[in-house]
């Protein structure tokens, strides 16, 4: 009796999840689209904010999983941020606003934003690459010696800035 009664509702259940489906919504049908194309940006520090919803036209981000180019409508994600540079793009056709970035999250919102909480960020122009290479040399000096593992750990850390600065002032 039971079996009889429960064959019927098994039937329709493969229906009923192929229906289900069909009401999904995909990831590129997210984000509504910006009324005026950009994406709504807020760029933060501990400190100071360097931008405040501002529209832009695209980010470009140093993420953990590689370097990623977030425009308006983008699919709504987290994203840890590595040493690197963070390009701005506020118009089409003009040359972006650089800022070296030691860490952070990027989150992308399903309402067009997109907010960067980052540790630290300066413009390129702020580093001399004599600098760098010389704080890059005395970091790897310390990874060489016998020093505590403590020392040895923040060196590491220097080593993958200084690393990223190099890279970021080479381009």
């Amino acid at each position: 009796m039971f079996a009889s009664r429960l064959s019927p509702a098994l039937r329709a259940l493969p229906r009923q999840a192929s229906a289900l489906r069909m009401a999904r919504r995909g990831y590129a049908e997210a984000a509504a689209p910006a009324a005026d194309g950009k994406l709504k940006l807020s760029l933060v520090l501990p400190h100071q904010s360097l931008y405040s919803s501002a529209g832009v036209i695209q980010v470009n981000i140093p993420a953990a999983t590689g370097d990623m180019g977030i425009l308006a409508n983008h699919v709504p994600s987290v994203e840890a941020l590595r040493a690197g540079v963070i390009e701005v793009i506020e118009e089409n056709g003009q040359p972006g606003k650089k800022w070296f970035v030691s860490s952070g999250f990027a989150t992308v919102h399903s309402n067009n934003t997109l907010t960067v909480n980052a540790v630290e960020a300066y413009t390129l122009d702020s580093f001399s690459p004599e600098n760098i290479r010389s704080a890059l040399a005395d970091a790897n000096r310390v990874l060489g010696s016998s020093a505590p593992e403590s020392e040895k750990a923040e060196a590491r850390v220097e080593v993958e800035v200084f690393e990223g600065l190099q890279a970021a002032l080479n381009k």
